[in-house]
């Protein structure tokens, strides 16, 4: 989740719709121009225990953030404490149960994301050695309760913790428990976001078997692969999903504004506090009749920040957020973005991807999605087959994508490389998932505690 960054005192009052709309068609880039950013979230656990660790302990989540200032980071406090770190690399910043993530910096090509990426763990594990913290890449908490996890300091995360429960039964699951892998990407016209929007979002719950990486709950088997994608589900009906209009003739960034008007809002931030106005609609601070702060007009840092809480499978700001994958180690970090950079960067993947799933229905949509965090690969595509069989066409259009893209590293190879782990889930029709309860069932005698063996 973003870490407020704009000082509203600063920011021009929104007098007009195209200041909604000027966010997303200034995201457009020529092609020279398109970045890669990587965000990717990990659990951290004691090593001795395995318990979270709370903010304000000896070696808890504020001396973790503070230690990084040997690697030349600078803090981000909010409201007199460290919430954030900023660095070359981008951001590392607190989800509400203490999960840390790196949001990478846009860089231009896959060598330079895993590199990156390497670069975060390696400080990490260092900082880890002297906390003696762990990190773990999973899509949730394996065997945590709610009540076993701490909240971070963050004004929107006490807002949002008091609201998901009106909203659906999930919610704080969904805040507390779960990581996940995002990859945030360019385009060059308003046609252009549409045809990766639609292509990236019929195709996120490939994404989502691929690495599915979440399939226990407090120590036991959940009957999901990913856990994680099931939480979404109900989560908060006006915030997530398929979203059917993306499919529907007209779509572009006006039909975005719409929708987002349409998601009801979480705070304001003023003065460095956020103020509750979970529930209200942005459409009423539009007239200056927002009970949160009746007669104010929205500056268009609260435009930027409503844009930050809608959480469906694909999210339009600037860029485009892929959304659905769960958590994991570093091969599939680095994985991801060659998955959706194969596919959406090059125009002639791109094209011949569309094509795979252009003909689906919205209901087919919707049934390959709900299937997915049970079945995985094993899930039934639209016409016949399984989605083992769509993947194994998708890859190769994205090795396609990626070797017409010819970025190489001193070595000279291209970035087709960081596909590999992909191929290899999709050949043996394993994924991760499998593999843990393969074990779980196996060598570690039902013991889901021996997970955190394979911390990174």
């Amino acid at each position: 989740m973003s870490t407020r960054k704009a000082s509203e005192d600063a920011d021009p009052i929104i007098e007009s719709r195209d200041q909604l709309i000027a966010p997303l068609a200034n995201g457009e880039k020529p092609k020279a121009d398109w970045r890669i950013g990587t965000e990717h979230e990990k659990l951290v656990f004691h090593r001795s225990d395995h318990r979270a660790p709370s903010y304000d302990e000896p070696g808890g989540i504020r001396d973790i953030l503070l230690s990084m200032q040997e690697f030349g980071w600078e803090p981000v406090e909010e409201g007199g404490k460290v919430i954030a770190m900023r660095g070359v690399d981008g951001a590392v910043s607190l989800e509400p149960a203490g999960q840390l993530e790196l949001s990478g910096a846009p860089l231009e090509n896959l060598h330079e994301t895993c590199a990156e990426t390497g670069r975060h763990l390696e400080q990490v594990k260092a900082i880890g050695d002297r906390c003696d913290v762990s990190f773990l890449g999973l899509g949730m908490w394996p065997d945590k309760t709610r009540a076993e996890l701490p909240m971070m300091p963050k004004g929107r995360y006490d807002i949002m913790a008091r609201h998901m429960p009106r909203v659906g039964t999930m919610g704080l699951d969904m805040m507390l428990r779960t990581c996940t892998i995002q990859v945030n990407l360019d385009y060059s016209s308003e046609a252009d976001m549409v045809k990766k929007f639609r292509t990236g979002l019929a195709l996120q719950p490939l994404a989502t078997a691929l690495f599915a990486n979440s399939p226990f709950t407090e120590g036991k088997p959940n009957g999901y692969l990913s856990y994680r994608s099931h939480i979404w589900s109900d989560t908060d009906p006006q915030r997530t999903g398929m979203l059917p209009f993306v499919f529907e003739e007209g779509f572009g960034y006006e039909r975005w504004v719409d929708y987002m008007l349409d998601v009801p809002m979480y705070f304001v931030f003023r003065d460095g506090k956020y103020i509750d106005a979970a529930g209200m609609s942005f459409r009423d601070f539009l007239k200056g009749e927002l009970p949160a702060l009746p007669g104010e007009l929205p500056r268009e840092a609260d435009w930027w920040d409503h844009l930050s809480t809608a959480f469906p499978e694909v999210r339009l700001k600037s860029f485009l957020e892929m959304r659905g994958a769960d958590g994991g180690p570093w091969n599939r970090i680095c994985a991801l973005p060659a998955f959706w950079v194969g596919l959406l960067y090059d125009q002639s993947a791109l094209d011949a991807a569309w094509d795979l799933v252009k003909d689906w229905s919205m209901e087919e949509r919707e049934t390959l999605r709900n299937a997915v965090p049970k079945q995985a690969l094993d899930a039934a595509l639209p016409g016949g087959g399984r989605l083992q069989d769509l993947a194994k066409e998708v890859l190769a259009i994205a090795r396609s994508g990626l070797s017409a893209r010819a970025r190489l590293n001193t070595s000279g190879d291209n970035e087709t490389g960081f596909l590999e782990t992909l191929d290899e889930i999709v050949e043996s029709g394993k994924v991760p998932a499998q593999r843990l309860l393969d074990l779980y069932h196996g060598s570690w005698n039902g013991d889901v505690s021996q997970v955190y063996k394979q911390s990174f």
